[in-house]
């Protein structure tokens, strides 16, 4: 990673009059390209399909064609599909980088939209220096993120036919007597009710269905667990009151680098847990939380923060002291936004948490073990 990030700092001071300016839009099934000088004009317009055969071609010709040392070449992030014209690219030795689409208001805000103009307005934005790149975690961590996002949607999913099985015991005012009704007794006591017609099949189907998940979800936390033990920063994220190892391996796959964040108010930001604010002369006010921050570390801060202002003496006390004043949302936030400060300094420096529970700590450690 620090090579790629080397190469691009040579190739931008290398850039002159000569260079080739290429701007991909990426489409799921075809990428649409725009070559410019650095004046503006326009050298070529083409497209290639979306394929990994093809994107190869495509970069192996444009090496040959232009010299890949002249050519500065950019791609919009979407999804998983500008992986394959990105790769290309670097193999062959042509600089580029990943626009972040969130932060391209030029294409995002155009009243006439085509795959070609957007291609067009890409590498202006290219020539100009005016692309905000997207971060490019390293391989192991697209897989950690992966492998933890697959995890999210399973439980997301549990979490839907479970509402379902609700829905139709309403229907039937059935009540478990048991407290967890998808525990095993839970699960027992469903097999054995009796419903009518194709709510029967549709019960049978949901208990399999859920049975289905909770196994899949526990080969996963096995592999999650396995990968946790094994992060440096994970083990001191665990520290952390609050924090499994579930979530610290979220957070720490999610930042990927933390000195990417020169400062916490940095990290803060990205996460989404600072308000807005909008200044005026003298004039500042500051209104909601920002609404483009990392949603699932959003989430993941919440529901520690949650944990913490319960359990974690020093958070317990900043969490009553706001909630006396504006409520538990509000003061729920503030203690997400100080965890999120204290996390960044944990990984800047490599601390554990000043005020962790050793014995808590260390149970954890076996747990994953």
């Amino acid at each position: 990673m620090k090579k790629r990030i080397e190469n691009k700092k040579e190739s931008n001071n290398n850039i002159n009059d000569n260079d080739y300016y290429i701007a991909v839009d990426i489409g799921k099934r075809n990428c649409v390209v725009c070559i410019t000088y650095k004046d503006g004009s326009i050298v070529e317009e083409t497209k290639y399909d979306n394929t990994l055969q093809e994107a190869e071609r495509f970069a192996s010709n444009l090496d040959k064609k232009y010299d890949s040392k002249r050519c500065h070449a950019v791609c919009e992030s979407t999804a998983n599909m500008w992986l394959k014209t990105y790769e290309a690219f670097e193999n062959h030795g042509i600089d580029i980088k990943l626009a972040n689409p969130m932060k391209t208001k030029a294409i995002a805000e155009a009243k006439i939209k085509t795959d070609k103009l957007d291609a067009r307005i890409l590498a202006h934005l290219l020539r100009s220096d005016l692309i905000v790149e997207s971060y490019i975690a390293p391989d192991k961590v697209r897989e950690d993120r992966s492998l933890l996002r697959l995890r999210i949607n399973l439980v997301s999913d549990r979490t839907r036919v479970m509402n379902r099985v609700h829905s139709l015991l309403d229907k039937y005012d059935q009540k478990c007597k048991y407290s967890h009704i998808f525990g095993v007794n839970g699960i027992k006591w469903l097999k054995s009710i009796t419903l009518k017609g194709n709510d029967q099949i549709q019960l049978a189907n949901y208990i399999h269905s859920i049975e289905f998940l909770n196994s899949e979800i526990k080969q996963i936390e096995k592999k999650i667990s396995l990968e946790a033990s094994a992060n440096e920063d994970v083990r001191i994220l665990m520290s952390m009151i609050g924090i499994d190892y579930f979530s610290a391996m979220l957070i720490c796959s999610e930042i990927g680098d933390i000195s990417r964040f020169s400062t916490a108010s940095k990290l803060v930001s990205w996460c989404g847990l600072c308000p807005t604010v909008h200044q005026s002369g003298n004039s500042i006010y500051r209104g909601r939380m920002k609404k483009d921050g990392n949603k699932k570390i959003n989430w993941i801060m919440i529901q520690a923060a949650n944990t913490a202002s319960r359990t974690d003496d020093r958070l317990k006390k900043y969490y009553k002291k706001i909630a006396k004043r504006h409520g538990h949302h509000v003061a729920i936030t503030h203690v997400a936004n100080k965890i999120i400060r204290i996390i960044w300094a944990m990984l800047k420096y490599k601390q554990l948490y000043n005020e962790r529970k050793t014995e808590q700590y260390e149970r954890i450690f076996k747990r994953i073990r």
